[in-house]
């Protein structure tokens, strides 16, 4: 769609060809290959290669996948000046060997940055000076070691809060403003020129004073010239809330030239406190089924909306009955507890094979 435009960034790194497995004509990847959508995962590092079954499924349904902890701060560098890499570089072996792409999670955020820099993200013992330098030392070295292998990055994550005002972060903090935002992605375009660069956050599905405050950085970002290439909608629904409007809001976002994603899709619903993947409600799986399956309609309907990923594969391993124990949610990915495929995963079977007629990515 942006072939060719000043706004369209640096081409997607293509994976690494190499002969491989064959993929099941009916899983996810397959079906949405014609249109050029890559399907992903976020990937469970302590899985991967150790459960055969979880294995085989991230491998075969999924053409993208992306780091659900081990490219965060707090695992790459938890020893100032020491960075430990290995399970990261696991990750993205594993995906060249499966010809799937990675998208990098995540460069800048306030959570699960390493003890030595802050306890919650809001405070440090550091100097503003020091927390500049810190946070520019850490994207040039990480970007810089996957060089090549990261297809999107995200470099800022949840900048804002629901009310549209920036966290007063660390970041924050150390430049007396937003300015952070513009430096972070110059030094990761600096150390990867070709590596798609995007904002991620929750709750951009829904317009209001978030997505609002969202839509005037990227209009900002753009005015300085700044290089951002994309716009990633995590998309953590909940069948307790009205349907968001998706669509309205990843077209606005892709007039402005940015490429788009869903980066980290579930659908929770009220689960039982006892059970904490069984719905209370019998019917509470249809609801799920139409929101996941309107959500990828709205992506399939956008040219510039690029990849689709749940946020995890199985129930068992999902990050909602943790999160939100009080009311009990769950039950809010695509695959059961004994990774076994849901009637989620159905419809976006379904949905995908149908969509012969969406506009290719």
């Amino acid at each position: 769609m942006f072939a060719g435009s000043a706004s369209a960034g640096p081409e997607p790194v293509a994976a690494t060809p190499s002969p491989g497995p064959s993929y099941p004509a009916d899983s996810l990847r397959a079906l949405a290959a014609p249109i050029g959508l890559r399907i992903g995962t976020a990937v469970n590092s302590d899985l991967l290669g150790t459960d055969e079954k979880y294995t085989r499924i991230a491998a075969e349904q999924f053409s993208s996948v992306t780091a659900e902890n081990v490219m965060k701060w707090s695992e790459v560098e938890a020893v100032r000046g020491t960075y430990t890499w290995e399970k990261a570089d696991q990750l993205v072996a594993f995906a060249k060997k499966n010809r799937q792409l990675v998208r990098g999670h995540t460069l800048v955020w306030h959570n699960q940055l390493p003890a030595w820099l802050s306890s919650d993200g809001y405070t440090t013992t550091l100097s503003n000076e020091e927390v500049k330098a810190v946070l520019k030392k850490h994207i040039l070295a990480q970007v810089r070691h996957f060089k090549g292998d990261i297809w999107q990055w995200d470099v800022i994550n949840e900048a804002f809060d629901d009310n549209g005002q920036p966290r007063q972060t660390i970041w924050y903090k150390a430049w007396g403003g937003t300015g952070y935002i513009a430096d972070a992605f110059r030094w990761a375009h600096e150390a990867d020129p070709r590596a798609l660069l995007f904002y991620n956050d929750y709750n951009l599905e829904f317009t209001g004073p978030k997505s609002n405050a969202v839509y005037e950085l990227v209009k900002s970002l753009k005015a300085q010239r700044v290089p951002i290439h994309g716009v990633g909608f995590q998309g953590h629904l909940s069948t307790q809330y009205g349907y968001p409007d998706l669509l309205n809001n990843l077209e606005r976002f892709a007039a402005l030239g940015q490429k788009v994603a869903l980066t980290e899709v579930d659908v929770r619903t009220f689960t039982k406190p006892d059970a904490v993947n069984v719905p209370v409600n019998d019917l509470a799986p249809y609801a799920q089924e139409s929101y996941w399956s309107r959500t990828l309609k709205a992506c399939l309907a956008v040219r510039a909306c690029i990849s689709f990923t749940p946020w995890g594969i199985d129930d068992a391993h999902s990050w909602v009955p943790g999160w939100f124990s009080d009311p009990q949610e769950g039950a809010a990915l695509i695959y059961d507890e004994q990774l076994n495929p849901k009637g989620q995963y159905h419809v976006l079977q379904q949905d995908l094979a149908l969509a012969s007629g969406a506009p290719r990515r």
